[in-house]
């Protein structure tokens, strides 16, 4: 496990872990910097925990993922989980929910509680099919109008979920 410090060109940030978040947001082998960094971003606003699982698609020093979080890392409570198998065994299925354009039921029916783990898939690829398989109750996807567009941006996406579920948490 990482966590705490990321290094860039021209120095290094340091952080501190958030002893109890609203929430815990996953994503699975991420693979785009930008991306990360704007969730990153979310994370810091919103005081939620940002996990990264898995191999990741990018080096931590990118600039686009320190461009995308701008001057707030100092503030983003995150952790990198190498081992997406190892970390996913220590969870409990009633506090983790899935996210994936391959769900039919709404993410509005998801029932957050605090400390509660949001999985967010690779962009092309999305997450394991053998978790949502195992956890068909536990998978969620955010409804599109329009059937010929195929996914939203994962930051958006993320964006979505993440303040419905402060909304339900009575967090503000």
């Amino acid at each position: 496990m990482i966590s705490g410090i990321l290094f860039f060109k021209n120095g290094f940030v340091e952080m501190q872990l958030h002893k109890n978040p609203p929430l815990n947001i996953v994503l699975y082998e991420p693979q785009i910097p930008p991306n990360t960094g704007n969730i990153a971003r979310l994370c810091a606003a919103t005081k939620c925990h940002l996990i990264l699982l898995g191999k990741l698609g990018f080096d931590l020093s990118d600039k686009q993922l320190k461009r995308a979080g701008l001057d707030y890392w100092q503030w983003v409570s995150w952790e990198h989980f190498p081992d997406a198998e190892a970390f996913f065994a220590t969870l409990s299925p009633e506090n983790f929910h899935f996210l994936s354009v391959h769900n039919e039921r709404p993410y509005t029916k998801i029932n957050p509680h605090e400390g509660d783990y949001l999985f967010f898939g690779k962009e092309t690829s999305g997450l394991p099919n053998a978790w949502m398989d195992s956890f068909p109750e536990r998978c969620f996807t955010l409804p599109m109008m329009e059937k010929g567009v195929r996914s939203l941006n994962l930051g958006s996406s993320v964006a979505v979920v993440v303040y419905d579920g402060l909304r339900q948490l009575g967090k503000f």
